[in-house]
């Protein structure tokens, strides 16, 4: 014989699918008018919802338009990088050997330089 078990209710995780979810309850409810069981809710809330459920799902809908230009613009301004890194380095490179005495001077031009003494790694292969 089945077992039969209390039926665990699976809620979303993720935003679009929550607003997914609530808005097929709402048109149940709405559809189901007066007959509604969610009526017996204190309040009455799921009349009250339909105004801001719309305007969540047009900031979602927003969100995700705004997701999808920031990924072009990084994908964009990715297309560039290399070629900055390589003029980078060519000029760091140029400039580091007009100051060979002095690498400090490329402070000048933004660049970085650390002069410490570099410390060998210890080998543990014993």
């Amino acid at each position: 014989m089945a077992r039969r078990t209390s039926g665990r209710i699976k809620f979303p995780a993720s935003p679009k699918d929550i607003l997914d979810l609530v808005q097929k309850v709402y048109e149940k409810h709405i559809k189901d008018g007066a007959a509604s069981l969610l009526r017996n809710l204190e309040g009455d809330p799921w009349n009250k919802i339909g105004k801001d459920l719309k305007i969540a799902q047009a900031k979602h809908q927003e969100a995700e338009e705004y997701k999808r230009k920031m990924e072009e613009a990084y994908r964009e301004r990715d297309r560039h990088l290399p070629r900055f890194s390589d003029l980078l380095r060519t000029a760091a490179a140029l400039l580091k050997a007009m100051f060979r005495a002095n690498p400090k001077r490329l402070g000048e031009w933004g660049f970085e330089v650390d002069d410490s003494v570099p410390v060998k790694k210890a080998n543990n292969k014993e």
